[in-house]
């Protein structure tokens, strides 16, 4: 009986737009749907009804696998004139991760879908010098998905685009398309990269100063909570936009929350992670708080993280599973995580790419320091959850160093080079770390042979300098303009006088 009926979130999706779009539908009598107690279900037969009155209904999504471009991007013009969308946002990110936009009206759509919209790449940070600053955003149509949280009288839409030069060429400079050289890689070896991250991050009271609104603990739910309210919101309206959740909580430190989205294929998620991160800051500011994920903004207590789940695929098996196997990993898993193991201080600018990351990654704040991996200790850098029966797909490769405010393409393309450079070299694997490396001797440390991650920002950009695996993983263009900007960060910083310093120095010196 359940499969004959749709939830209104359910049919949201495959006609591609709101949930609140639906009900709106319902109630002016253009979908026919039966109340249940509160909540509307509708009959499945009424699909072709909406069909025929020319909605186009898609069974999982725009995908580019299940469509060619060109019937994807005649679905959008639909859903657009369909939905009376007027404004539709073009979205990319700089080579920070920053999110960028351009809007174009429905009467432009048309133009800009097939052709892509021009701009001055100069203005935009690691992009064009000025001398070679014309290029293009083109709409990846696959990705369209109406904002549910928008207010105005009609709906706003967006689309993530690729980058282009003016011959439409991928431009060098594209974020994006560095992931997607990646998992093209991945792709040839017959593997599909898997991700799930975990996105922590504080609510605040304003942006101008780290003033908490709780004394929560993990887990904790605290009655009447403001920000359990624009948290469970925020996972209302993820929801509604066709990226599921995994789990919501309050984390360890006070005003300190997460976010589990669910895991997908890598440039998936990373679109998701940026979408989640914009998402979590609007409806935060339409409640009056700030969201931020800076990841250490309070001295003393936890900072944010993102811990990413990874796991590679072959088809519908999971290739890091090996039932024979003590620890159930394949060779293919422990190849992978000896290339993240030896390239980790080398990934780690990307993964961890300010000079605030570095006041996270330090001891005592279940964040890693040392380069290990183990199966129950939370101080390694690489965990592996512990095999449950029946659920191989599960098995995956928990990296922790990530912090949520990287660019997650960069990270991910340097984190799948990483691991894919294992494979290839057949890396052989250590043996798990289990104690608590915080309260380990130095000696014991040497003994195992644990290397530290970088403990600056300078640090950092030292080992990446050096890297052949994240300068082919990010292709010159990134990689250098990467350095240039993270080098003036450290000088800009290394100059400063903190307040710390006055406190300290000023009254004995």
């Amino acid at each position: 009986m359940k499969d004959d009926f749709l939830t209104p979130t359910q049919l949201a999706r495959m006609m591609g737009i709101s949930r609140q779009a639906v009900i709106d539908k319902i109630q002016k009598g253009l979908i026919n749907a039966t109340r249940v107690g509160h909540q509307y279900i509708i009959e499945k037969k009424e699909l072709d009804g909406l069909r025929k009155k020319g909605y186009a209904i898609r069974e999982a999504g725009l995908k580019k696998t299940a469509k060619s471009d060109k019937d994807n991007r005649e679905d959008v013009i639909k859903m657009v004139k369909d939905n009376d969308i007027n404004t539709i946002q073009l979205w990319f990110v700089d080579i920070l991760g920053t999110l960028k936009c351009v809007s174009v009206t429905a009467r432009d759509l048309e133009e800009a879908i097939y052709h892509g919209k021009g701009f001055d790449g100069s203005s935009v940070t690691g992009f064009a010098e000025a001398q070679e600053s014309d290029i293009i955003a083109m709409p990846d149509a696959s990705t369209f998905q109406i904002l549910p949280w928008e207010e105005s009288a009609t709906p706003v839409a967006r689309l993530f685009c690729d980058i282009l030069n003016p011959d439409k060429t991928p431009y060098p400079g594209d974020s994006r398309y560095a992931l997607k050289r990646n998992l093209e890689r991945a792709r040839k070896m017959g593997y599909t990269y898997y991700i799930g991250p975990e996105l922590e991050y504080f609510y605040f009271k304003t942006d101008k100063a780290p003033e908490i609104l709780d004394e929560g603990t993990y887990f904790e739910l605290i009655p009447n909570d403001l920000a359990d309210v624009v948290r469970n919101k925020t996972v209302d309206v993820l929801e509604e936009m066709g990226i599921p959740m995994e789990a919501s909580h309050h984390e360890v430190a006070p005003s300190q929350h997460e976010i589990d989205l669910k895991y997908n294929e890598a440039l998936t998620m990373a679109d998701n992670i940026i979408t989640a991160r914009y998402c979590i800051k609007e409806i935060a500011k339409a409640h009056g708080i700030y969201a931020t994920f800076m990841p250490k903004p309070l001295f003393g207590v936890n900072g944010s993280g993102m811990h990413v789940h990874q796991s590679l695929f072959k088809g519908d098996k999971n290739a890091f599973y090996d039932k024979n196997d003590s620890y159930h990993l394949s060779p293919v898993a422990k190849q992978f995580i000896a290339g993240q193991l030896r390239h980790a201080r080398e990934i780690c600018l990307l993964s961890a790419q300010w000079v605030n990351s570095y006041k996270r990654l330090v001891a005592g704040y279940e964040a890693p320091v040392y380069a290990s991996w183990a199966q129950r200790n939370r101080t390694a850098l690489i965990r592996v959850p512990l095999y449950r029966p029946g659920n191989e797909k599960a098995t995956r490769a928990e990296l922790r160093c990530p912090d949520p405010s990287c660019n997650p393409y960069l990270a991910f393309a340097v984190m799948l080079a990483a691991g894919l450079e294992g494979i290839e070299k057949k890396y052989k694997c250590p043996e798990p770390v289990e104690p608590n490396i915080y309260k380990m001797e130095m000696s014991e440390r040497e003994t195992r042979g644990l290397v530290a991650l970088p403990g600056s920002l300078f640090q950092a950009i030292t080992e990446t300098e050096k890297s052949a695996v994240v300068r082919e993983a990010l292709g010159e263009h990134i990689f250098s303009r990467f350095l240039i900007n993270k080098k003036k960060e450290w000088e800009d910083y290394r100059i400063q006088i903190t307040s710390h310093e006055i406190k300290r120095y000023l009254a004995i010196l």
